[in-house]
């Protein structure tokens, strides 16, 4: 694994939702480190990515409702422990789950494994509400997927707030989650 500046220098080969992160980010001018690795399926394998990143280790959660009326994407610390309840409270919504598959796909064009705030800018009619704990938008830097497993992005944590999310026309809500028994 070898952390670069910017996009890669050859994106044969490479998922069209890929290639479309790289061009965006290139567009609104956002400074970002990219790296490859294999699928990052474990816990341990994801701290393994951030270590090389340099960030904090982000949990990145795609849930919904019971009735499927509102979706979030939620941002967290790797190392805490997710409560529906603790969530549910902060933002009035009862029944927290994660989403299926085929919604992720159909408002992120991302799939399992590979969720990340990247997603944002496949969601057009801003169906996805993006939730941010605070520990999170503390860090100097986030890891994120560019809409694929295989590969990881840091970039600054003010520039994907202050940059990022206006370019697609997403706001935030930051939580405070305990993780806590």
């Amino acid at each position: 694994m070898e952390l670069k500046q910017g996009r890669p220098e050859n994106t044969e080969g490479r998922l069209p939702r890929e290639v479309r992160v790289y061009d965006f980010l290139d567009e609104i001018k956002v400074e970002y480190s990219q790296i490859d690795h294999e699928a990052a399926t474990t816990m341990e394998a994801c701290a393994a990515v951030d270590r090389m990143l340099g960030t904090l280790m982000c949990k990145n959660l795609f849930l919904c409702n019971r009735q499927k009326t509102s979706f979030y994407l939620l941002l967290m610390p790797g190392d805490k422990k997710f409560k529906t309840k603790e969530l549910s409270k902060q933002i009035n919504s009862a029944r927290l789950s994660f989403a299926d598959a085929e919604d992720m796909l159909k408002y992120l064009d991302i799939e399992p494994g590979a969720v990340s705030v990247m997603g944002l800018m496949n969601d057009k009619e801003k169906v996805v509400q993006l939730l941010i704990d605070e520990d999170v938008i503390n860090s100097e830097f986030i890891g994120c997927h560019p809409c694929v497993c295989t590969s990881s992005l840091k970039i600054r944590t003010k520039v994907i707030l202050e940059k990022f999310l206006p370019a697609v026309g997403h706001e935030y809500e930051v939580v405070k989650l305990l993780g806590e028994d």
